[in-house]
């Protein structure tokens, strides 16, 4: 995609990108139509264009390539490293306020997709109490979708809408989209949409074994035929009698890491174990499915063989985020350590780099946009965050100001494509509030308030987990297992005195 910007503005798909045998782009575009329909050539003649280059101006085509490759090197590269305002954040979200669908709610036209990375940066803590404007522009986007056709009715979301006012959608459900809208409608306090959501990542698309399928395809088989969206146009009640649509049973590492983080989190605060079961199942299955001969981290796995593709940076940062999640809902310390030893891979460049990149001359992919998902540098940035947060130490918020400000300049000028980079820059000027409550009684009223409270850390640990966690080496725990039944309230690791009192915690920060 980075190599075709050099020659059309026009990205998306299909993707045409002719190559040299070293892999170098010379020539590229999106779609050419069967026959010449001005002002596009033929895709026939585009084809004996491209071979007349390469067999008569060879050497140009080459030079052409190698100045691609170049730029893209060069865009890649490591850039100077300065954090962003709480006010120039707090800016990049007001002027995300003036793109808004004052209509329909959300962004953009036709078509219409539910950019969650965008939605959650404007549900950040420090942007809802800064430009109250801004949070309710994710709550209305969130509300609309609900309300529509991009919904089905078992509460699963569809890919996008073809349309303005999010009708006429196209059918295909991803997990992606529908384990940020499960943390989008958590932070809008959603319930019914979460549960809706939560229950389509349970039935439909988790696999034997645990791990959640990339997919659900958008046709099925309908008295012989395929149908594209049939199977959706009926009612729930109805669809007993129809085969399904085809799940995709590729367990992605960074996707399943979104829905192990969401789920676990929504599962604390509605006190639906189940949920984090299913999260702590796929991240029991990841970890030990999605592993080369090695014992490294690869990206996918499909019926239980890991496929050769080594884990993008994004699926490191990905499941490592969500496993610092899972670790914090469950009271789980392991789960942590996990997550630590994951991170601590991908910020040591311990990663088997990508050859694809490498052969470019690259170790960054040069785009490092949001889009449907958190990039490269923003998830690994998020999950460094999450364990500085934990007390893991001083050098992973380190990291995460380095990853952020490396790219914060750009986020700043362009917030719609930047929303996870820039919701993890909210959160490293934000001081963070951290709750711990230490209990035998994890569903007792103490720890009941405390997961309503609007905190970055909300963890309900036992007197032995407490302690677990800090043998593990993270302080937020130190100290903390004396006795039973006490909160700790802490602003930037300084905690108020503790207290048995539920009334004791303030919801508000």
């Amino acid at each position: 995609m980075a190599a075709a910007s050099a020659f059309t503005q026009n990205l998306g798909w299909p993707l045409t990108v002719f190559t040299t045998p070293q892999g170098r782009t010379f020539y590229a575009g999106t779609y050419w139509p069967p026959e010449a329909r001005a002002p596009m050539p033929a895709f026939r003649d585009v084809l004996a264009a491209v071979r007349e280059a390469w067999n008569v101006r060879r050497e140009q085509a080459i030079e052409s390539a190698d100045a691609v490759a170049d730029a893209l090197a060069q865009a890649g590269a490591a850039a100077p490293s300065v954090l962003p305002s709480a006010d120039e954040i707090v800016l990049a979200a007001t002027a995300l306020v003036r793109k808004e669908d004052r209509l329909y709610g959300g962004f953009g036209g036709s078509p219409k997709f539910p950019v969650a990375t965008t939605l959650r940066f404007l549900q950040a803590p420090l942007v809802r109490r800064s430009s109250p404007d801004s949070a309710a522009v994710a709550d209305r986007a969130l509300a609309a979708m609900t309300a529509s056709a991009l919904r089905d009715e078992d509460g699963g979301f569809f890919r996008y809408a073809t349309q303005r006012d999010w009708t006429v959608p196209h059918y295909e459900r991803m997990l992606t989209d529908n384990a940020q809208l499960l943390d989008v409608a958590l932070d809008a306090g959603d319930e019914a949409t979460a549960r809706g959501i939560a229950g389509f990542l349970l039935s439909v698309l988790r696999r034997d074994g645990g791990g959640f399928g990339a997919a659900q395809d958008s046709e099925s088989w309908i008295d012989g035929e395929r149908s594209e969206g049939g199977y959706y146009l009926r009612a729930v009640a109805d669809r007993g009698e129809l085969e399904p649509p085809t799940v995709d049973g590729k367990v992605i590492t960074g996707w399943n890491g979104l829905a192990i983080g969401a789920l676990a989190r929504a599962g604390a605060v509605f006190g639906e174990t189940a949920w984090v079961d299913a999260a702590a199942s796929a991240a029991s299955y990841v970890m030990k499915t999605n592993r080369d001969a090695d014992g490294r981290l690869v990206r996918t796995s499909l019926d239980d063989v890991a496929s050769p593709a080594v884990a993008t940076m994004a699926d490191i940062g990905l499941l490592a985020d969500g496993l610092f999640a899972l670790a914090v809902a469950t009271g789980d310390a392991s789960w942590a350590v996990k997550a630590h030893d994951v991170l601590d891979d991908a910020l040591a460049g311990r990663l088997v780099a990508d050859p694809v990149l490498v052969a470019q001359g690259m170790v960054l992919a040069p785009d490092q946009t949001d889009g449907d998902l958190p990039s490269g540098v923003s998830a690994v940035a998020s999950a460094a965050l999450a364990a500085w947060r934990l007390g893991a130490g001083e050098s992973y918020r380190v990291a995460a100001e380095e990853l952020v400000g490396a790219h914060a300049g750009r986020g700043i000028e362009q917030p719609f494509g930047h929303g996870s980079l820039l919701l993890v820059a909210a959160g490293l000027v934000d001081p963070p509030r951290q709750v711990v409550v230490v209990t035998e009684s994890p569903a007792g009223a103490l720890a009941r308030t405390a997961r309503t409270v609007d905190a970055d850390v909300i963890a309900v640990v036992s007197v032995g987990q407490a302690q677990e966690f800090a043998d593990a080496g993270f302080e937020l725990f130190e100290g903390k297992s004396v006795s039973a039944e006490v909160a700790y309230d802490c602003r930037s690791f300084v905690c108020r005195l503790p207290t048995s009192d539920p009334g004791g915690l303030n919801r508000e920060r």
